[in-house]
């Protein structure tokens, strides 16, 4: 004898059912884990949404999507209340260059924008009124493409604002990335501080600016 063989409609049942599953039960669960971040967030003063999209600006102000940032959850209980951060480069923007026995991810156009992590422990944690680890996290080096090598004298670090509308900004200041050759004493401090960075003529730069622009919520 034969064994019955599954009809038609349990075999759309088995198909459908992660479809159903991915409507109903995890796209919901997302929706509420965005709203209560959104909550805890706006409890610390914090006017932005969870997500960003991070562009660089030239001169002309076109944009440059470069990457992601995600906050998390708060994760001090001071009155200074900080939030956890996610921070996705997307490297599929940058071309690959090896430059003084060292690989960089760059992007290419009048000048080469370099990306240079920042190579020691960062705790990835922000507050309203202090960017100052996400800062780290987000410098560059500038470079003429007909020059050899390396500068890492030409850093470029971006200060950062969050505004009353949830955008973050910042503007293109000078730095000697040397500065981070070795680690910050003590290692839990920023490598690069305030007293750091000048200010940069940022008229001959070509990406003087950058935004983190919200990403609104579904």
């Amino acid at each position: 004898m034969r064994a019955p063989q599954a009809g038609v409609g349990s075999l759309l049942r088995v198909k459908v059912w992660p479809q159903t599953l991915r409507k109903r039960v995890i796209k919901p669960l997302a929706s509420v884990a965005l709203v209560l971040t959104s909550f805890f967030l706006s409890c610390l003063g914090w006017a932005g949404q969870p997500e960003y999209r991070i562009v660089l600006l030239d001169n002309k102000h076109k944009s440059y999507p470069v990457g992601s940032l995600k906050l998390t959850a708060p994760l001090d209980a001071g009155t200074e209340q900080s939030v956890g951060y996610e921070l996705q480069m997307d490297h599929s923007r940058f071309k690959d260059f090896f430059l003084s026995m060292k690989e960089f991810k760059c992007l290419e156009g009048p000048e080469l924008w370099c990306f240079v992590p920042y190579p020691y422990h960062n705790p990835r944690k922000i507050s309203a009124a202090d960017l100052t680890w996400l800062e780290q996290d987000l410098m560059f080096m500038f470079k003429d493409k007909a020059s050899f090598g390396a500068n890492l004298w030409n850093g470029v670090y971006y200060p950062l604002t969050l505004t009353t509308s949830g955008e973050i900004k910042g503007t293109a200041h000078a730095v000697d990335l040397n500065l981070i050759a070795a680690p910050p004493e003590p290692e839990t401090a920023p490598g690069i501080g305030e007293f750091d960075i000048e200010e940069m003529e940022t008229g001959k730069r070509w990406l003087p600016e950058i935004r983190l622009i919200p990403v609104p919520g579904e």
